[in-house]
């Protein structure tokens, strides 16, 4: 994402959502997240180039109303392993489980400047030129 930061700039910004939702990965408290980030995952003085908010619920009764309408706009994601929910079950920390909850970290979803949600991508979609030409055309 930062390098999509760097590439498309003006008009353009990503925004980072942590959740423990997820094989409890993201177990740390919200003040040590960017310092995970630096020295940790992915470690080497990895500094994120784009907001990054407190960590949330995106999926379950007590998700971000934030994620419930991304969710109700574009219920399934598309990409490699994009109708996949979990490989483990174990891994679910939430319930009910609905059809359009999100899979995993790393999903994205692509909002239009009016705020309109257009995209929803997979966890397994990486950040390459065919996101980036989905996001161009937004920016003009």
């Amino acid at each position: 994402m930062n390098a999509l930061m760097d590439e498309l700039k003006e008009g353009f910004t990503c925004l980072g959502f942590f959740s423990n939702q997820f094989g409890h990965q993201t177990n740390e408290k919200n003040e040590e997240i960017v310092n995970t980030l630096a020295h940790v995952r992915p470690g080497n003085g990895f500094k994120c180039k784009f907001p990054i908010f407190a960590k949330c619920n995106v999926n379950g009764p007590k998700e971000a109303p934030l994620f419930t309408f991304l969710k109700e706009k574009l219920p399934i994601p598309v990409g490699a392993g994009a109708m996949q929910i979990m490989k483990n079950k174990g891994d679910i920390l939430w319930e009910p489980v609905k059809r359009n909850d999100i899979a995993w970290n790393f999903e994205k979803f692509i909002v239009n400047k009016e705020g309109v949600p257009v995209a929803r991508w997979s966890k397994s979609t990486p950040v390459d030129d065919k996101l980036k030409k989905e996001i161009e055309p937004l920016l003009k």
